[in-house]
């Protein structure tokens, strides 16, 4: 396909034009998190989103890369029905990964590429206060179990102040997935569910969520199938007939927790296709699945 150049920053203009002085949330997770020249053009992507008058704000997870450094230090990873048991020394290697390593390598690339990048956990500036999850009831081999998943919080309050002065400041925040409770305790929390609540939390005009798909596929075996609108009142449905199934279905409904909480619109892109944000933010077609509310 030969667009010409020219062709395409005119197709980028209206946009630039409709999100200049917005504030856009982006969540970075997946393969990107492990492939260096994915992050490289995630990264490059974001601080062009500054420099056409954007106000980025960078959110990780780390999953896997925890994992990783768990088997180094020849730690199991305990999970019970697909939900990872967080204990004390699970805890200090999360934070150890997520905040730093992960995010100050975040902060290092947007320096490399002439941005101001600032990090964050949700411990500053009590960004994320969190409570402990309750006892979880799970069913796994026929029996309901009652788990306790330890130091895994859920959110309580969001105050985006810090983010709000930063951002204000022409610095890109990145922010690990570590809240505090009232106790002062670390807890780790989902990084789609914090995306979600930031967003929500600043009145965003988008939220990204990057995966390793192209978004939600009519057929799951067809790449090809992606849908690439889906209202507000469309997703349960979606849910119940199984077009949104497995991991998706989490990711979906935090999406669609922030539409229904004062987000614009939420888009999933694959986060491992070169320069993703941009084909997703300003061209006409886009490349993923965006969730909008229909008013």
């Amino acid at each position: 396909m030969n667009i010409k150049r020219e062709q395409v920053l005119i197709e980028a203009l209206p946009y630039i034009r409709e999100f200049h002085d917005s504030i856009m949330i982006i969540k970075v997770g997946g393969h990107a998190m492990v492939d260096p020249a994915i992050m490289s053009d995630i990264v490059q992507d974001v601080v062009l989103l500054r420099y056409v008058g954007i106000h980025p704000v960078l959110v990780h997870g780390g999953g896997p890369e925890i994992t990783q450094k768990m088997e180094k230090m020849g730690k199991k990873s305990e999970f019970v029905a697909g939900l990872r048991i967080t204990d004390d020394e699970t805890l200090e290697i999360a934070r150890m990964v997520l905040v730093g390593n992960i995010n100050t390598r975040i902060v290092s690339l947007i320096g490399t590429y002439g941005g101001k990048g600032l990090g964050l956990s949700g411990k500053d500036g009590q960004l994320i206060m969190a409570k402990k999850k309750d006892i979880q009831r799970v069913t796994f081999e026929g029996r309901e179990h009652k788990v306790d998943l330890g130091w895994v919080g859920d959110v309580e309050v969001i105050n985006p102040e810090i983010l709000m002065i930063a951002a204000g400041k022409d610095y890109i925040p990145v922010v690990a997935p570590i809240a505090v409770d009232h106790k002062g305790n670390s807890l780790n929390i989902n990084a789609d569910t914090v995306a979600g609540d930031i967003a929500a939390a600043l009145k965003a005009k988008k939220l990204l969520l990057m995966t390793d798909v192209p978004g939600v596929l009519s057929n799951p075996e067809d790449a090809d199938s992606r849908i690439s609108r889906i209202r507000l009142d469309q997703v349960e449905d979606m849910i119940r007939e199984g077009t949104i199934a497995g991991g998706m279905i989490p990711k979906i409904r935090s999406a669609a927790v922030a539409v229904e909480q004062g987000v614009e619109k939420v888009h999933i892109i694959d986060g491992s296709k070169s320069h993703s944000i941009l084909l997703e933010l300003f061209t006409d077609s886009g490349i993923g699945t965006m969730i909008y509310n229909w008013h």
